[in-house]
């Protein structure tokens, strides 16, 4: 019995050890760290984004980007494709806008959807202006 345990007892210490090496020499994933300026700036985008949606959505806005020969599916997609920085800006110039200004406003932010439309549609990034080519 002596015998068999020396055999054994070493055997088993050398597997344990094996074994558990894979697991200790395992790369643990980092998880990212966020700080709270960056879930403020994150939260304050998609309120801005969605304020820019809201805008959109209007029926008198719709009216206007329909005659002006947008498609509201196109502008849609285009704000979704905003950057953050970009997200911001046109939220910023919404602020600018005088309140209460009825047709003013919305012209206003027309002519900002458009002039960034028109902007990408140059740049390359989208496709909805043919006179661009």
């Amino acid at each position: 019995m002596k015998k068999l345990t020396r055999v054994l007892s070493p055997l088993l210490i050398a597997f344990l050890v094996l074994g558990s090496l894979p697991v200790a020499a395992a790369p643990q994933p980092a998880s990212p760290l966020v700080s709270t300026q960056d879930a403020l700036q994150s939260d304050q985008v998609n309120a801005d984004r969605e304020r820019i949606n809201e805008i959109l959505a209007r029926q008198d806005v719709q009216e206007q980007l329909l005659v002006q020969g947008v498609d509201p599916a196109d502008v849609e997609a285009r704000v979704a494709a905003l950057s953050d920085e970009e997200v911001r800006q046109m939220a910023e110039h919404l602020d600018d806008l005088p309140a209460g200004a009825g047709g003013g406003s919305v012209v206003g932010a027309l002519v900002l959807i458009f002039v960034i439309l028109l902007v990408t549609d140059i740049l390359g990034l989208t496709n909805v202006f043919p006179f661009t080519r």
